[in-house]
């Protein structure tokens, strides 16, 4: 697999040694390459940071015969403190993200970056959780399992207890046909 790394923020260093796309507090907007979509996703948890996440995100190009995105769009946002589950409509993959942090409740709001490819249709759902809130394992990855899988959305628990989120990706394949749906 090729991976492609890009940062909203030229590479905030932490003491992880890591490179994230956003400061503790801060928003951030990331989006893969023109052509690519997001297989994996890094963050680090710190109650002392007000209880945020530094985030880092990994892109792939798509198969070469999916051509380039028919159409790309921001697609429905949450608001903090609540459950939330996204799913790129009109057969979108996630491409992007964008994310408010909180202070309030020390939470973000998120929004995914959708694009669909040559009216491709998504078969064969899975959800891949992260195993708990990560306030007890620092540093969370996840990355999508075998190649041929996209993510296509997330659902999120917030518990208002631990200040932090519970996230399971929605994983998909893409049809290797031209689909005549306009959204499954």
């Amino acid at each position: 697999m090729v991976f492609s790394t890009a940062s909203a923020q030229h590479g905030y260093m932490h003491d992880t040694g890591e490179e994230w796309v956003n400061t503790w507090r801060q928003g951030f907007n990331f989006q893969c390459p023109h052509g690519e979509v997001l297989v994996a996703i890094r963050s680090y948890f710190s109650e002392k940071e007000g209880s945020d996440r530094l985030w880092n995100f990994e892109c792939q190009r798509t198969p070469y015969d999916w051509g380039e995105p028919n159409e790309c769009w921001w697609d429905d946002i949450n608001r903090a403190g609540l459950e939330w589950s996204s799913v790129c409509t009109n057969n979108g993959l996630v491409a992007g993200v964008q994310s408010k942090y909180f202070e309030a409740v020390l939470d973000r709001e998120w929004q995914f970056y959708c694009c669909r490819y040559a009216r491709r249709c998504p078969y064969s759902f899975t959800k891949q959780p992260i195993p708990s809130y990560s306030q007890i394992l620092g540093l969370c990855t996840n990355d999508v399992p075998d190649y041929g899988y996209f993510i296509r959305g997330a659902q999120t628990t917030f518990s208002g207890v631990l200040r932090d989120r519970q996230w399971k990706y929605i994983l998909c394949r893409m049809t290797d046909f031209d689909c005549q749906f306009e959204n499954f």
